[in-house]
């Protein structure tokens, strides 16, 4: 039997406790750490020598990095460990980054014990599991390209859900007022709508940005 060695990364120490609980059940795996903050899962991920990291995506407030961010520092290395995401994040906003950051898994939290054991050993093996949310919306993305949004469309709209101004979001992306405009020109498009408020209540109701 091939021993999967595992590091927990989560800022909440009972979620943590509780993916211990469940895979410490399972006789192939081994917990060699757990991180309670993106920077410590990429500095344990590089020095503990395990095999998958399992990810969330925000790591609190404060955080200066994000699961996303991390999962590319991790990914990036010689012989890095697969990375599998364990969040309850499943919109365009985080799976996006997440996927194009190099994970090799996305679950959400919800999933049943045996489905995370599985996809660990999915993981492990160098094969990709994603959640069923996870897996038709990027489907939907690869059969429909001229109705998804890009990330950084994803990004502004994401800004105009959170109430900010196009100056603000000029300001928060390092854009032009005009790219910004033209971001939105193309978001409203894509969406069929007409309005700010009308494209995030459509982003919403397709699972396009958080909520």
């Amino acid at each position: 039997m091939t021993l999967i060695r595992l590091l927990l990364a989560d800022d909440h120490p009972i979620v943590r406790a509780g993916l211990r609980a469940v895979l410490e059940t399972e006789p192939d795996f081994e917990i060699a750490g757990e991180a309670a903050s993106a920077e410590e899962a990429v500095a344990l991920a590089g020095r503990l020598a395990v095999d998958v990291v399992l990810m969330d995506l925000q790591f609190g407030p404060g955080a200066r990095m994000n699961g996303s961010q991390a999962t590319a520092a991790i990914t990036a290395r010689p012989g890095a460990p697969r990375v599998l995401v364990v969040t309850t994040y499943d919109s365009d906003a985080d799976t996006l980054p997440a996927i194009e950051a190099g994970a090799t898994g996305y679950l959400l939290k919800d999933a049943p014990p045996e489905e995370l054991a599985e996809a660990v050993r999915t993981a492990a093996a160098g094969r990709t599991t994603l959640a069923p949310a996870v897996a038709d919306r990027l489907l939907r993305r690869v059969r429909t390209p001229g109705t998804a949004l890009s990330r950084r469309e994803t990004e502004v709209l994401g800004l105009v859900a959170e109430g900010m101004s196009n100056l603000r979001i000029s300001e928060r992306l390092h854009l032009s007022q005009a790219t910004v405009k033209s971001h939105l020109v193309h978001i409203y498009a894509k969406l069929g709508v007409d309005s700010r408020t009308a494209a995030v209540a459509a982003a919403l109701e397709r699972g396009l940005i958080r909520r």
